[in-house]
């Protein structure tokens, strides 16, 4: 039953592949924010300590500190490590564009600096009213940057594919959104049938060069190869 209650969102990639995305529940997102909350509040109590007897200086340091965590933790980890923070990264979720690429500067910055209204008028109320009033559970910060907030594929940057193939060189310089593809590929590989695997690697023949078998061990070597440069 839960099955057909999960919400997905489903992305067509240039390539023709079409990329399915579980849309995360508020719930789990509720995880993910606390688990933030509970780090960043373990950061404060240990700068409090090492800068609350230096008086008015040290304290100012200190408000600088927190206004940097605040307004910055979330958008760093986004941009730079694979959409998901601390806190989303223990629960599984990440944050993408609604195209499916990965979340760039502005989109994360809007969508971090719009948690204050989303906050109101307690514990992210309005976020939480708004979420459950549309279909892919964005909050008003995800609505105006173009954002959603998925399930992490159960093969991402940070694990290794467990496939036998070598790792190899992509023939031509890929995109982001390309390089997600084919790493959302490598991923959902155990969840498709032989033959699906093999038309989609057939699909993506030009940039294999290769005919379907020997081009899906390429697209595996190329996820493998992807991963080995955000390392």
């Amino acid at each position: 039953m839960a099955k057909h209650l999960t919400l997905t969102h489903i992305i067509e990639a240039p390539e023709g592949i079409e990329l399915d995305y579980q849309i995360a529940s508020p719930v789990v997102r509720a995880q993910a924010w606390l688990y933030d909350v509970l780090i960043r509040a373990a950061i404060y109590l240990v700068f409090g300590i090492a800068l609350g007897m230096g008086g008015g200086f040290t304290m100012g340091i200190y408000l600088i500190i927190i206004f940097l965590l605040e307004w910055f933790y979330p958008v760093f980890f986004e941009v730079l490590k694979y959409g998901a923070t601390p806190g989303k990264r223990a629960v599984g979720i990440r944050v993408i564009n609604i195209d499916g690429t990965p979340v760039n500067w502005p989109n994360s910055m809007l969508r971090n600096l719009l948690r204050t209204i989303d906050f109101m008028p307690l514990l992210n109320g309005l976020g939480l009213l708004t979420c459950l009033l549309n279909s892919k559970m964005q909050r008003l910060g995800d609505l105006a940057a173009g954002t959603l907030v998925v399930y992490s594929a159960k093969t991402n940057k940070n694990e290794p594919i467990d496939y036998p193939a070598p790792v190899a060189t992509p023939p031509l310089p890929l995109r982001l959104e390309e390089q997600q593809a084919i790493l959302d590929y490598a991923a959902r590989l155990p969840n498709w049938s032989e033959a699906r695997q093999l038309e989609l690697a057939g699909i993506l023949e030009e940039v294999t060069q290769s005919p379907q078998r020997e081009g899906q061990e390429r697209l595996i070597g190329y996820a493998k190869w992807i991963q080995g440069q955000h390392h």
